[in-house]
């Protein structure tokens, strides 16, 4: 009985293998360009020589000679007031915020910014900034992904540098020495608000701080705040906005930043 029963298992065993061979051979006889797709077609874009350089669709928002781009938070009717020489930004802890003249809302960002070699501070008072990935309102209003000394200099984690500030804290310290040059990579992904104001989808960030992947698609639950939970409130295409930190250490500096509406 036993080798019958096993005599059944092995021939049906051997017409299941049949049946599948018998598919994919018709699956490889079949017509491929049934599943083959002509448009839409993507664009052509010329990478730069580096990762870090522009690509040839990108908006350069400062090219180390300018702040043409750029204007006081302050006063929209002003331009922005920090200190440009030998191609990079200083910041003016005294002249406010700054932010684009555009307004964006998914993007491609590349930003570099520097801690100054003679940094003093601790914690939060050292090298603090920080980029608004979407200003809402005056001050800090927006989504803050943070800038700080954290190389060798402890804080909360989730104020670290590369943190999404005050609700994410980052996969990695990548912090290079002060004095270094650094490197944000960012792909921001606005909200989107119901015609009633109540959210539609949230806002998503991916960020790359010096090579390094720190924020994986994180959904953030609402604007960055100092005190208090995060909320929504409904906004379409915003500038993005640097932070004049009000700490006592020295400022820190910025360079090359270019953005790819996407």
């Amino acid at each position: 009985m036993l080798k019958i029963v096993c005599k059944q298992k092995y021939l049906f065993l051997t017409l299941c293998i049949t049946v599948m061979s018998i598919e994919l051979l018709h699956a490889q006889q079949g017509d491929p360009k049934l599943t083959e797709v002509y448009t839409p077609v993507p664009p052509i874009v010329t990478p730069g020589k580096t990762n870090s350089d522009a690509p040839s669709d990108a908006i350069i928002l400062f090219d180390g000679k300018n702040l043409d781009q750029w204007e006081s938070v302050n006063d929209s009717t002003k331009p922005a007031n920090w200190t440009v020489a030998d191609g990079i930004i200083t910041v003016n802890k005294t002249g406010g915020n700054i932010r684009t003249k555009q307004s964006f809302l998914d993007y491609q960002l590349h930003i570099e910014w520097r801690i100054p070699e003679n940094i003093t501070g601790t914690g939060q008072a050292r090298g603090n900034s920080g980029v608004f990935l979407a200003s809402t309102g005056a001050g800090d209003g927006g989504y803050e992904l943070q800038v700080l000394d954290c190389y060798n200099n402890t804080t909360y984690t989730n104020g670290q540098t590369a943190s999404i500030y005050k609700q994410s804290v980052p996969l990695a310290n990548a912090c290079k020495k002060p004095g270094e040059w650094q490197s944000y990579d960012v792909i921001w992904t606005a909200p989107r608000f119901n015609g009633d104001g109540s959210l539609k989808t949230p806002a998503y960030v991916t960020v790359l701080h010096n090579g390094v992947l720190v924020q994986n698609h994180y959904e953030l639950t609402g604007q960055t705040l100092y005190i208090g939970k995060p909320f929504y409130k409904a906004h379409g295409a915003s500038p993005i906005k640097l932070q004049a930190h009000g700490d006592k250490s020295e400022p820190i500096s910025y360079k090359n930043i270019w953005i790819r509406p996407l």
